[in-house]
């Protein structure tokens, strides 16, 4: 099948006009490239902003936050090229006069018919630049945390070695239609948070590899937009913990991971957050427990 493109660079724009736009400034005209911002239904008219400042990119406007899976399913839909590369829109690509392109990604796609998604180097875009990426370790089976190989390190070339990674990073990869088209679009289920960590395990039970590429470099400004102690950010990540464990772990190992991550995690976050005088934290995790228990999925409709 013929594409009109070769790559389709899809990012989610949400009350990110500043960086949105900063990240197309850096994305190079090229005809064999298209680009497309889903809006996420921005508070203010932001896609018509980034419509009037770049004719070329294609402006996709949702009427209803449909989070990074449903956002990112939506650019899909309008893609038409071969590779699809997802990034987020608080990252930067490096100027080309460095010699930095996204053609190493390609490359690696295409060294072998089993790899059907590839994430570059990712580095944090302040100060020196440190390595946020350099690959995933696994999840452990009980704990389901795991770590991000070189995090925080400065970047003297000790993860120049491309390999193989258990799963993406959400932030920059790149995948090929045909991988899509097998293993399916990403799952709509979480809304936010853990979506890449499960399509990566539907990639690879649809017989795909993921590897790590590190000729190719993507810079992340990592966005504060949800707060690293917010209840937005304590709710989902409790919830889509226990639901990824629940999408992707057999029984009876399953019910160990449940108990570990409600009897011991969060009983011990409910009780920090009651010491230190955060119930709009201790309830987003009270919350996310029961909708977990009901079955409740995607954004909450009540705030937490």
């Amino acid at each position: 099948m013929r594409h009109e493109y070769s790559i389709s660079i899809i990012t989610i724009n949400f009350n990110g006009l500043d960086d949105t736009c900063a990240l197309l400034d850096t994305i190079p005209a090229d005809p064999t490239t298209e680009v497309i911002v889903v809006d996420n239904a921005s508070t203010a008219d932001e896609a018509t902003v980034i419509e009037q400042r770049y004719p070329r990119v294609k402006v996709i406007r949702s009427h209803e936050n449909l989070g990074f899976a449903g956002g990112n399913n939506l650019g899909i839909q309008a893609a038409s090229g071969h590779y699809l590369l997802f990034i987020n829109n608080d990252t930067l690509l490096p100027p080309q006069t460095e010699g930095h392109t996204l053609a190493p990604l390609i490359q690696r796609l295409e060294s072998d018919p089993k790899i059907g998604a590839v994430c570059p180097k990712i580095r944090f875009a302040w100060d020196n630049r440190p390595i946020q990426f350099a690959g995933y370790t696994p999840l452990s089976t009980i704990t389901m945390r795991n770590h991000s190989i070189g995090f925080g390190e400065d970047d003297h070339g000790q993860y120049d070695v491309p390999h193989p990674t258990p799963y993406a990073h959400g932030a920059a990869m790149m995948v090929k239609r045909e991988t899509i088209e097998r293993a399916g679009m990403m799952p709509t289920c979480f809304f936010l948070y853990y979506e890449e960590l499960d399509w990566s395990m539907m990639l690879r039970r649809a017989g795909y590899d993921i590897w790590y590429e590190p000729a190719a470099t993507i810079f992340h400004k990592e966005s504060q937009s949800t707060g690293q102690n917010s209840p937005l950010r304590t709710y989902y990540i409790t919830r889509n913990r226990l639901l990824f464990t629940r999408r992707n772990t057999s029984f009876p190992l399953r019910l160990l991971t449940y108990c570990y991550l409600i009897g011991l995690v969060a009983l011990r976050d409910i009780i920090n957050h009651t010491i230190h005088h955060a119930p709009e934290l201790r309830r987003a995790t009270l919350r996310a427990i029961a909708d977990f228990l009901r079955g409740r999925t995607g954004q909450p409709k009540l705030a937490v």
